[in-house]
């Protein structure tokens, strides 16, 4: 593999949510040390799931893995970090100041914006930490899905430069009060970060258009800030003898082919690696040690055997959907899973039955356009541009509270309309615009994967408890987003998830967490499924047995009530294929 020769001591592993990060990650990590390397394998992501690819407990210690000498693995959990970041900070002043004093800072210290902040302290610390370097020979990071690694990789140099400049106190911006202790330490950061001697990234993709797009406008922007040391490794590539058995696997082979033939340019010059699609799941030692090098595949499924499973339709779910005539459908679950085809399918299904449909998006890797080549009568169609809204929102703060300014004053302010979480409230803003029409049609919203999805949830959940301290006081009637979500009869949730063993864990994670703010999913949907497919290839016909047991476990364990959507011949554009996503082959054919 190119991206290990020479390997400098920091490797960043990036891309678009579901590509295999997490896999290649702890697959370089077993084979670097099994070399005879020290080996820090460290997870930023929100969703961390490198505990569960070794089959051992980790968390926030830096933890041996016993079966690998030399390889050890530390999680962040960016919750933790946030806790103790907020806890440094408001403890001098615990005592000293008024009570309702330390509980506004603290109430300052609690958004998404602190999280990001603290998760990025946990990082800056291991990048300049002296005992990390005399300890460790390399430093691995699997880092979070595409926007939360750019926004983690450009905080370094966003807060360098504005504690450089010095602009006004940096306490007026909340959750920044802590970062002025430590200024040597990022600005460390920023040099290692920037230093291709000791710093190489890692795009992880898949050989599809979407996921190549995605890795391209990465490299663009990590390139940006001065991050040039990059390889592409594109995971998960059927190979070509299987393409000849099953006219499933040729139609994959032929897709995946025409996406890397057309890989952007600017990838073109990038270092590049193929890891080959394998018929094992990516879980345990054997398999990961298996990723990165060519063996013989070995099968375990009789060529007769049946392994399609029994399982409810998409249209099938629909059907209860529909019965209720109107109402918001919320789709959730990791990025990668395929929530914006699934969103749309969804929409086509009931716009299809004559019912009035509102799809929007505010995913901000979302393809929609693609999807949806094409029009429907009742189907209508939008998106909520993270980028636009956020400007928007900024203006509207600009305008107000600008206006009796001075320019230091401006200055300062448009400082704190940057930080991460100014885009939080601005897309939650105009996601409670558009569900107010869920009273009157369909609205089918394709939320952003697992860790954008929990942010909008907990702005959902501030809102409300703010709404209801004001309201209570007044004795009035109201409805807030965050009760219209916790109303199965107004609102249903549909989690996406994949026929595998992380997707499904990480899928139940977040019915877990949605539990904790009393929303309860009205169903699972297990897409791309390739033995709901029926393949004939030996390679796709493992892979479909493999999938049984991931089907019978959210059928018995996790879901009320599910379906399972079947992997395509022709990827789903257009509302004919989106029908027959959702179970209407027969009608078309």
């Amino acid at each position: 593999m190119k991206f290990l020769e020479r390997a400098p001591r920091f490797l960043f592993f990036t891309g678009k949510g579901g590509v295999g990060k997490t896999s290649i990650a702890c697959a370089t990590a077993i084979q670097l040390a099994e070399a005879g390397r020290r080996v820090l394998l460290v997870s930023t992501d929100p969703a961390s799931n490198v505990g569960h690819a070794f089959g051992v407990d980790i968390g926030d210690k830096i933890t041996a893995i016993a079966a690998v000498a030399g390889l050890f693995a530390l999680e962040i959990d960016p919750q933790a970090a946030a806790r103790a970041y907020r806890d440094r900070i408001v403890g001098p002043v615990r005592g000293k100041l008024p009570e309702a004093v330390v509980k506004g800072i603290e109430e300052q210290l609690s958004g998404a914006c602190t999280t990001e902040i603290a998760a990025f302290d946990e990082f800056t610390a291991l990048l300049t930490d002296p005992a990390i370097a005399s300890d460790y020979d390399h430093v691995l990071f699997d880092t979070a899905p595409t926007g939360h690694t750019i926004r983690l990789l450009q905080l370094p140099v966003a807060w360098s430069g504005f504690l450089e400049a010095g602009r006004g106190d940096a306490s007026c911006l909340g959750p920044l009060a802590g970062l002025e202790k430590q200024r040597a330490q990022y600005q460390a950061a920023v040099e290692a970060l920037a230093d291709g001697r000791r710093t190489r990234l890692i795009l992880v993709a898949r050989a599809q258009n979407s996921a190549l797009r995605e890795a391209a406008r990465t490299h663009a922007e990590l390139a940006a800030i001065g991050l040039d040391q990059q390889f592409l490794v594109v995971n998960g590539v059927l190979p070509k003898e299987e393409a000849a058995l099953d006219a499933l696997a040729a139609a994959i082979y032929e897709r995946e082919q025409a996406a890397l033939a057309a890989t952007p340019e600017v990838l073109q010059a990038s270092p590049c690696d193929h890891v080959l699609l394998k018929p094992f799941n990516l879980v345990g030692l054997d398999a990961l040690r298996h990723l990165l090098v060519e063996t013989p595949p070995r099968f375990d499924v009789a060529v007769g055997a049946p392994i399609e499973p029994r399982a409810p339709s998409l249209s099938e779910l629909v059907d209860g959907i529909a019965a209720d005539g109107r109402g918001l459908v919320m789709l959730m679950g990791k990025g990668g899973v395929g929530k914006t085809t699934v969103a749309a399918a969804v929409a086509v299904e009931l716009a299809h039955r004559g019912l009035p449909v509102h799809l929007t998006t505010s995913d901000p890797a979302a393809h929609l356009s693609e999807t949806l080549h094409g029009s429907l009568e009742n189907l209508t169609v939008s998106r909520i541009d993270p980028h636009a809204e956020t400007e928007r929102y900024r203006q509207e703060v600009l305008a107000a509270k600008g206006a009796k300014l001075d320019a230091q004053g401006r200055a300062l302010l448009e400082e704190d309309l940057r930080s991460p979480c100014t885009e939080e409230i601005a897309v939650f803003q105009a996601f409670s615009r558009i569900i107010r029409e869920a009273g009157e049609k369909f609205v089918v919203m394709d939320t952003a994967p697992t860790g954008h999805t929990l942010l909008l949830l907990d702005a959902a959940g501030a809102y409300h408890r703010e709404v209801a301290r004001m309201l209570n006081a007044k004795g009035a009637h109201y409805t807030t987003p965050m009760m219209q979500l916790r109303d199965s009869r107004r609102t249903k949730v549909l989690l996406v998830t994949l026929a595998e063993t992380t997707p499904v864990l990480e899928a139940a994670n977040l019915q877990a967490d949605l539990r904790r703010a009393e929303i309860e999913p009205w169903a699972w949907v297990i897409n791309n499924s390739v033995a709901a497919a029926r393949p004939r290839s030996p390679l796709l016909r493992q892979r479909a047995k493999n999938e049984l047991g991931e089907v019978e476990k959210v059928a018995t364990v996790h879901a009320r009530r599910y379906a399972v959507v079947p992997l395509l011949k022709e990827e789903p554009v257009g509302v004919p294929r989106l029908l027959e996503l959702a179970g209407h082959a027969t009608e078309l054919a």
